[in-house]
């Protein structure tokens, strides 16, 4: 594997980890929305990656062997919690309002771990750096 790939794959990890922290901090910005059914009511969304193998790498697309991509994004199907609050606007006809099935906590773990994965990817592009610097110390003597 050559360095360029190294640094490639570690650009391709930092945005995939960018795009799961991005959708982490957008249900935490919507835990607090109510709906008057748990059909219509905000649904965590999750990024599912996928592996990009030798012979699935669009090199057009800047894709590359080894590098991760999202597949898809998916809606949580946790349920619903719901409040009788008949005072409420968005009330169903039986007084009830349905919050998010966002869970801070979750979301909060999860922005951690995308945080620690995102370091490990630009530490491996550091190093390749490093390597590349050195390679061209040594071939200058």
């Amino acid at each position: 594997m050559s360095l360029e790939n190294i640094m490639s794959i570690s650009g391709v990890a930092m945005d995939a980890q960018t795009a799961r922290i991005n959708l982490a901090v957008s249900n935490i910005a919507n835990v607090d929305t109510v709906e008057s059914s748990s059909e219509t009511a905000y649904k965590a969304k999750r990024a599912v990656f996928k592996t990009i193998l030798e012979d699935q790498a669009n090199h057009a697309q800047g894709e590359i062997a080894g590098g991760v991509k999202i597949k898809e994004i998916i809606e949580d199907q946790e349920p619903h919690p719901s409040f009788y609050d008949p005072s409420h606007p968005l009330s169903n006809e039986e007084g009830y309002i349905f919050s998010s099935n966002v869970d801070v906590m979750t979301e909060m773990v999860d922005i951690q771990a995308a945080s620690r994965s995102y370091e490990s990817a630009v530490e491996a592009s550091n190093t390749a750096k490093r390597l590349m610097t050195r390679t061209i110390e040594m071939l200058q003597r």
